[in-house]
């Protein structure tokens, strides 16, 4: 009954004294966002513990008299031969002798989770010494397949709150009030971090911490501009902020950050120029110069490729570490994008569950760190075929539950990207879209297509493609 199938030391009465105190009555809720019946290494014990689990949600009962009908026949013969003891028998030991407090409940169950990791660490360990000594083996392949079965482990161990999750409603509402009373003293209106774009702080009072913002888009439509234009605002707010790009360079974004903070001096070189070394000297020294200021703002940026959801975890926990040393917590998260993050193995090419997978884990760290969460999103081609190629909640449909995990969802819309794709031998067809190209060159459609605690609304914006600058309309026309 003992054996487990790795070396690793295996504490048995852990899982006796979590599973005893369960069929005494005690409420599953404490573990149930904590345990599953694999972290069970005897196999009689998640045998047990899914019996437990199926009886709370069949019966609201978790006591030995109750579980104990919930499991076979053939199951309870086979541990009477294998121990010569009845399961019910053995069931009623673990419940007798469950010696600890609930208090202590939720530890135990985690000491479990931590119990079943270090086995899955030995054994991926082993098989991953196994296939290393395999000449025909790649390395590539070895760390990546050794990748996965990590970021699943590691999900596990993670799993479960880390900040206070229950409050009073007195205590919630203290704390509305205080944010509210914060914002009104600030002059600004805001209850969360600054867009630096009054139209849009104006409609959904900033970006807030603890909710998950989804900016999509299709290509070309400026995302990247807005996603990097808005960590910059927040950032000479005085805010920390991480900055994740699964797509770029973080010498090409610099770029992008520098043409953009220079443009508010009347700076305006392309950050293609600055890239490319076609930028004059005279552009060069002008644009190091209103942009030196930038040396200074609390932005962190992460420039690695398909990174999992546990990488971005990890390196999360990394800026935040950094940014509290530097005295400047961080506050946003910005990920570039969506659709470079690496799934786990867990849905075996599912894209709609992996999806849903990121999304919800994404919200779930901007819970637990307490954090704002900004994702960046490529829309999919169908939109392409439509006469109207304004997105809408319905371009999301075939990705996973972003319509549900996320608190805002913003779509960028730039007619002037496909005016100029436009082909006809038509004179007056041409001179039609002159005009419309003209009035439309610099507008870009910043549509808040869902938003928990605020309205549902289309907002212009100046946008200069070229130099990667966001700016309020009216100040540009």
């Amino acid at each position: 009954m003992n054996a487990i199938p790795t070396k690793t030391e295996f504490v048995i009465e852990i899982e006796q004294e979590v599973l005893g105190t369960l069929l005494m009555g005690t409420d599953f809720r404490r573990v149930q966002s904590i345990l599953e019946p694999y972290h069970f290494l005897e196999p009689s014990h998640a045998e047990i513990f899914a019996a437990i689990k199926t009886a709370f949600e069949r019966m609201n009962s978790t006591k030995a008299n109750v579980v104990i009908k919930l499991i076979g026949e053939d199951f309870q013969e086979d541990f009477k031969t294998k121990t010569g003891s009845t399961l019910m028998s053995y069931m009623a030991n673990m419940a007798t002798n469950a010696v600890f407090g609930p208090p202590s409940l939720e530890n135990t169950a985690k000491r479990i989770v931590d119990q079943w990791a270090k086995a899955q660490i030995a054994k991926e360990a082993a098989i991953l010494l196994e296939a290393a000594n395999d000449p025909a083996s790649s390395p590539i392949e070895l760390v990546k397949s050794c990748g996965l079965a990590f970021d699943d482990i590691l999900a596990d161990v993670r799993r479960g709150p880390r900040r206070k999750s229950q409050l009073s409603i007195k205590d919630a509402t203290q704390n509305a009030f205080a944010a509210a009373r914060e914002a009104q003293e600030r002059g600004s209106g805001l209850t969360g971090l600054t867009w630096g774009l009054v139209d849009v702080n104006r409609a959904t009072g900033g970006i807030h911490k603890r909710d998950l913002t989804l900016i999509g888009g299709r290509p070309s439509m400026g995302k990247t501009t807005v996603g990097l234009s808005t960590c910059l605002k927040v950032a000479q707010a005085g805010h920390g902020v991480g900055f994740i790009s699964l797509e770029m360079d973080a010498d090409k974004l610099a770029a992008r950050a520098a043409t953009d903070y220079a443009y508010d001096w009347d700076v305006k070189v392309p950050y293609q120029d600055l890239i490319t070394g076609n930028a004059s000297l005279s552009d060069l020294d002008s644009l190091q110069a209103a942009s030196s200021r930038l040396d200074d703002l609390p932005l962190l940026i992460e420039e690695q490729s398909g990174l999992s959801m546990t990488d971005i975890r990890i390196k999360l926990e990394s800026m935040m570490l950094k940014m509290e040393e530097a005295g400047t917590p961080l506050e946003m998260l910005m990920i570039d994008h969506l659709g470079l993050i690496r799934a786990s193995n867990r849905y075996s090419g599912n894209r709609t569950n992996e999806i849903a997978e990121m999304t919800a884990g994404l919200k779930s760290m901007a819970r637990e760190y307490g954090i704002a969460v900004v994702l960046l999103s490529q829309l999919n081609r169908g939109l392409e075929s439509q006469a109207d190629k304004r997105p809408q909640l319905s371009s999301l449909r075939d990705s996973g539950a972003i319509e549900q995990d996320a608190d805002t969802i913003i779509f960028l819309y730039r007619e002037a990207y496909y005016l100029l794709r436009e082909k006809t031998d038509d004179p007056s067809k041409q001179a039609d879209i002159a005009a419309k190209l003209l009035d439309c060159e610099n507008k870009l459609e910043f549509a808040i297509a869902k938003q928990r605690n605020g309205p549902v609304t289309s907002i212009d914006l100046f946008v200069d493609v070229a130099c990667s600058a966001v700016r309020n309309m009216e100040r540009y026309y």
